[in-house]
């Protein structure tokens, strides 16, 4: 956000990135970076650049002072660096910021979502040759994870789930029986919708996999898709894949059952098992 605020603002002033470069001793490249969040803010960089665009508002300069000082602050994940990739941290990062989360799932409940025995259970699945210690500590992040939806101003959660997460038993009947209740609970949160589609509407777009759409409060930034792989995730910010990935969505939210009917089947499910 503060990167988008800073581009706006010095092609506002008709600035170029080598003038803005040179205004901080830095690179055109630099500041390309900076304008893309690839990289930290100084605060002493921020503020002379802001002066540099004509930025005199004492609320706007204070506001973007703010941001580079909560840009630069430990997350609390960097407690867990030594076991979340950097590719884990940028999608925490953007989850932490993001106002709205829409999300497909084709193998397992959303991680925000998931109990300490199921989180355990997907965990073990991914790291077999771990230490329990090790687990444990996986675990702890995951769960430490949700704390989002329970902040001040939680994100909206829109979760659009496939039968056979709702179905395949990970960690065991009882493991998953006890999943299945807590996602009910959850999805009768205020904040959070939560779909299936049933086996019996057919195939779908999404057979591909599983992805999620991150939604931003500034309307400048634009959303990202997330596409994660075993050792490595996609995140794709160009127009045109963010369209057809929201169309994806929007399709699958119609082939679901609504939100109620969705909470009768998981009742249904939790009755089978």
């Amino acid at each position: 956000m503060l990167g988008n605020h800073l581009r706006r603002f010095r092609e506002a002033a008709g600035v170029t990135a080598e003038q803005a470069g040179y205004e901080i001793r830095a690179s055109r490249s630099k500041i390309s970076r900076l304008e893309h969040g690839r990289i930290g803010f100084k605060a002493r960089d921020v503020a002379d650049l802001l002066t540099l665009y004509g930025v005199t508002d004492e609320q706007d300069r204070a506001r973007m002072l703010a941001f580079a000082r909560q840009a630069n602050t430990p997350d609390w994940w960097s407690r867990y660096g030594d076991i979340v990739p950097d590719w884990v941290e940028e999608y925490l990062s953007l989850e932490r910021a993001a106002s709205v989360i829409r999300t497909f799932e084709l193998q397992f409940v959303h991680g925000l979502f998931q109990t300490g025995n199921y989180a355990r259970a997907v965990t073990m699945l991914a790291h077999q040759a771990a230490e329990e210690a090790e687990i444990e500590r996986r675990v702890s992040m995951r769960l430490k994870r949700q704390d989002v939806l329970a902040g001040p101003d939680p994100p909206r959660v829109w979760a659009v789930m496939d039968e056979a997460v709702l179905r395949r038993p990970v960690g065991g009947a009882a493991v998953m029986r006890a999943q299945l209740e807590h996602l009910a609970q959850v999805a009768a949160l205020p904040q959070v919708t939560v779909q299936a589609v049933p086996f019996a509407r057919g195939g779908h777009a999404a057979a591909g996999g599983s992805f999620t759409v991150l939604r931003f409060a500034e309307e400048e930034v634009p959303d990202v898709v997330y596409i994660e792989q075993l050792t490595s995730a996609l995140y794709l910010e160009r127009g045109a894949d963010v369209e057809h990935y929201l169309q994806v969505m929007n399709d699958l939210s119609v082939q679901a059952l609504t939100p109620a009917r969705t909470a009768d089947f998981i009742t249904e499910i939790i009755h089978e098992t």
